[in-house]
């Protein structure tokens, strides 16, 4: 929309949807444009504009190009909650994907992969196979984007067209931005999938490279990082993609650069020449260099970059310390980075300047980048051991200007630094001790304790300055206390004499009597043993020598860092986190049909089971006697070491596997019900007892569990697989329970995904588990799945919608059922019941003497149910009949209609 239009956000009429519908049929243009826009300015605002969908899909017949962007806008927007409505838009779209004009050809594509409805993937198919052979490169590229879509709703039916080998025809396209949006695409779906999809060739490593100089600058960053997970055949190779690509360093764009440097990091691990090696550290310094001349925001995000590459490379940055000084006006973020790289770019030869600046930071306002600053100096003292006596003299004049919070922070750092260089600066104690009536803060107190306690013998009167501290003992944080116990027990080991005495049997009466935390009390009661046994054993105890602390400013492990390299320019080298740790992702496992047959007859899997089993009398579990056998081990990609671990796919019972999602350890644990049906009682599970169900929760599917261990042994390692069911039901992650100790037990909700596991067949609510766990065989067991678990919250009709839906529907699509354990005791106790599970109350009416109810649900994909169920009030035996699309599913339905009525 122009500027001009944002009076079609403000109106005073009243009756507003009526007369929208209104203009929208109406026969000038002008006006149905107008109406269009002011749905979409209604729509924007957060209003319920869905009634009107068929009228807005008939102004999509038109010759102009802004109203029929509108209108495909909205049905973007509303096509979800709509979807037999959506289809009749699909006509439309297949005409204007054979449009003379480029733009609606393009247009048309793009909105139907939009439009994320299964109904119309399959109307999507043709137009976008002759959109990936266009004429016009707008098209194609437009096109390439629409398979990524396509494949993240259906991604059997990308494979069975041929999707996939059309897009890696484009990467051989003449258009660079055909390229370029064909290799977006093929990295999309291969991050959905856990089989190979897009694998960068000689062949194609040309047309990659020759794309790139000529492709726009997000473009580049697509080519970029394909290019970088490709692994060059050896070290020339290696040098030939990093000449091609070193041109891109100077480019304007920083996410062009950081893809760039991200590339050329990962192909210098290849090259064994060190002049090229040198060369392009030369290289990549300016333009890095150049991105801290940025905004803040993307200074930030350069500094968190520049931080994982010095730790890999110093040499890039090692001459550019001084772009990295903080200035007056750097927001707090920006100087806590730039601190942290100094450190790590500190050495020998740049010392000096790094500690005046430190000095100079240390004199500022703001007091967390005081602190930061000091401690810098001591990071800088404890990894630089030749410069370690002049960060101690810059300390030490810090502590001269008598300002608290910078003196209680060099106090700490100085600790840190008499651990590292033991009997070597204990000189300057005295000049310490002067500033102990100032320290408030518990980490401060703690440091000097421990420095009187660990000096006792060069203080002359370490006694009197720990029983400062020892008069307001009880007051202080269990950290301090701790390093006071122990303080006064070396300062007794060190100068057993009265005064130290009387001192340590006050201090271990507080700790033992006078406290309620355990890892004090618990100390105080070993030294005490131990000096009232054997002071010699104390000795070697408490006085042993302590182990010498190293530099932490390369703090990341080797390979979590080479991960996080290799993610440059991501949100996972911003937070310095591996993506597995903060982004979940379902992956999409294709099998064979050889490979889908093999599994489904080492299952055991009957395509359709003749006597679906019952869970209500449960089959026993069993292990080794089950007709289940377990396949061979399926082998899994080692994970990234900080990830999550992965769970192998031990249990694969004939389903794929789906233990490629990871759910974060933090996942909501919620308690299970106490009434979870028994499904492996103890006296068949070796003492484990498995209670399980499965259940709907706001609006996810979860299966609720409780694992009780009433045998004598720990278990751990538990594992869960499902098989092939009605629904496709399938784990979204690995189940999440605790080491289970004998005679206790856990609960836990196991996220639940639907559609991953189909079984061919006739619908039933059978689901058959087996689950594992390291010191047990595995239990194999039948769970029935109540159907209104499916029933979604969007369920409520409106009696029109009701109605018409009722009368569109065919009479064999109609199926009644006598339910004659059943009884309606109250009408409203039984609307309101049935309306916890989504079953929703339209309207009722009396025959006879006879109540009949009008109900509406929804299952997953939009599928409707219309309810009639008729009976007398107190009287046993109530008839049913619904009216829905799928009417195979009609059994289920009641199965689990009669189970909520009797509950």
């Amino acid at each position: 929309m122009s500027g001009h239009d944002s009076k079609y956000f403000s109106t005073t009429k009243k009756g507003e949807i009526p007369e929208l519908k209104e203009e929208l049929n109406s026969q000038y243009k002008d006006k149905r444009k107008d109406a269009v826009k002011k749905v979409i300015a209604a729509m924007t605002v957060g209003k319920d504009v869905s009634s009107l969908f068929t009228d807005v899909v008939n102004c999509m017949q038109t010759e102009t190009l802004e109203l029929k962007k509108l209108v495909y806008l909205y049905l973007i927007n509303y096509a979800k909650s709509q979807p037999d409505l959506a289809i009749l838009a699909v006509n439309t779209f297949v005409k204007d994907s054979q449009d003379p004009n480029p733009l609606i050809r393009a247009l048309a594509v793009r909105t139907m992969g939009c439009i994320r409805v299964d109904k119309i993937t399959e109307y999507l198919c043709d137009p976008l196979q002759r959109c990936l052979k266009d004429d016009d490169p707008y098209v194609r590229k437009t096109a390439a984007v629409c398979v990524a879509k396509l494949y993240d709703i259906n991604a059997e039916l990308v494979e069975d067209r041929g999707f996939l080998d059309a897009l890696t025809d484009l990467i051989s396209d003449n258009n660079p931005m055909v390229v370029a949006n064909a290799v977006a695409a093929l990295a999309e779906i291969q991050e959905n999938s856990s089989r190979p999809i897009f694998e960068i060739t000689s062949h194609t490593l040309s047309k990659l490279l020759t794309a790139l100089n000529e492709c726009t600058e997000w473009g580049q960053v697509f080519i970029l990082d394909a290019l970088s997970k490709y692994k060059a055949t050896d070290a020339r190779e290696a040098e030939n993609i990093v000449e091609r690509v070193t041109p891109r360093l100077q480019h304007a764009n920083c996410a062009v650069v950081l893809s760039a440097v991200k590339m050329i990091l990962q192909q210098m691990e290849l090259i064994t020449s060190t002049d090229v090696v040198r060369n392009l550290c030369k290289k990549m310094a300016p333009p890095l260099v150049t991105l801290l001349s940025a905004e803040p925001e993307i200074q930030y995000v350069a500094l968190r970059n520049i931080n994982l590459i010095v730790q890999k490379r110093p040499t890039i940055l090692a001459h550019e310390i001084k772009v990295f000084f903080c200035k007056y006006n750097d927001p707090i973020y920006v100087k806590m980075e730039k601190l942290e790289i100094m450190i790590k770019l500190a050495s020998d030869r740049n010392i000096d300047q790094v500690l005046l600046e430190f000095k100079e930071y240390a004199t500022e306002v703001d007091v967390d980048f005081v602190r930061k600053a000091v401690r810098a100096i001591g990071r800088c003292a404890i990894k630089l051991e030749r410069a370690a006596e002049r960060c101690i003299s810059v300390l030490l004049e810090l502590i001269k200007i008598k300002v608290n919070y910078v003196v209680q922070e060099a106090i700490i750092v100085i600790k840190d630094i008499f651990r590292r260089y033991p009997n070597t600066y204990e000189s300057i104690i005295a000049t310490l001790c002067e500033s102990l009536d100032t320290l408030d803060e518990p980490e401060a107190k703690a440091s000097m304790i421990w420095i009187i306690g660990e000096y006792a013998e060069r203080i002359d009167n370490a006694d009197e300055l720990l029983e400062s501290f020892l008069e307001s003992f009880p007051e202080e944080t269990p950290h301090v206390q701790l390093q006071l116990l122990t303080a006064t027990v070396k300062l007794f080991l060190k100068k057993p004499t009265e005064g130290p005495q009387q001192m340590i049997q006050v201090v271990l009466n507080n700790a033992t009597m006078e406290t309620d935390n355990p890892d004090l009390r618990d100390r105080a009661y070993i030294y005490w043993r131990l000096l009232s046994t054997d002071p010699e054993a104390a000795k070697d105890v408490v006085l042993a020598e302590k182990p010498v602390i190293s530099d932490d400013s390369n703090q990341l492990d080797p390979s979590l860092l080479d991960e996080l390299l290799a993610n440059i320019a991501t949100l996972s080298s911003v937070y310095h986190k591996p993506p597995d740790s903060f982004v979940t992702r379902v992956k999409i496992t294709q099998k064979t049909e050889e490979e889908e047959f093999s599994d489904g007859a080492e299952a055991g899997h009957s395509e359709s089971p003749a006597h679906p089993v019952d869970s209500g009398a449960s089959t026993p579990a069993t292990s080794s006697s089950s007709p289940y056998t377990v396949p061979r081990q399926h082998t899994t990609a080692p994970a990234a070491p900080a990830a999550p671990a992965v769970v192998p796919d031990l249990l694969d019972l004939g389903g794929e596997s789906n233990n490629s999602a990871i759910v974060p350890v933090d996942q909501p644990s919620v308690a299970a019900s106490p009434t979870l049906p028994v499904l492996v009682p103890a006296s068949t599970g070796q003492g484990l007892q498995i209670s399980a169900q499965v259940i709907r929760r706001d609006g996810q599917i979860f299966y609720s569990m409780l694992f009780e261990n009433h045998s004598q042994i720990a278990l751990d390692g538990f594992m869960i697989q499902f098989n092939k069911n009605t629904f496709g039901l399938a784990a979204a992650g690995p189940l999440q329970v605790p080491q289970l100790q004998p005679g206790t037990s856990a609960s836990t909700l196991l996220p639940m995904v639907l559609f991953q596991n189909l079984s061919p067949g006739p619908p039933n609510s059978l689901l058959q588990v087996a689950v594992k766990n390291n010191q047990q065989p595995v239990w194999y067991f039948n769970d029935k799945i109540l159907f209104n678990v499916f029933f979604t919250e969007d369920g409520k009709m409106e009696r029109s919608t009701f109605l018409e839906t009722w009368k569109s529907l065919p009479d064999s699509n109609e199926v009644s059922r006598e339910l004659p354990g059943t009884i309606i005791n109250s009408v409203e106790a039984t609307v309101e019941h049935l309306a916890t599970s989504n079953m929703f109350f339209i309207a009722k009416r009396k025959h006879a003497n006879q109540e009949v109810l009008y109900l509406s649900a929804k299952i997953v994909r939009g599928i409707p149910f219309l309810i009639e169920l008729t009976g007398a009030v107190g009287i046993p035996g109530l008839k049913c009949a619904i009216k829905t699309p799928s009417p195979e599913m009609a059994p289920l339905f009641f199965e689990a209609l009669e189970t909520l009525l009797k509950s």
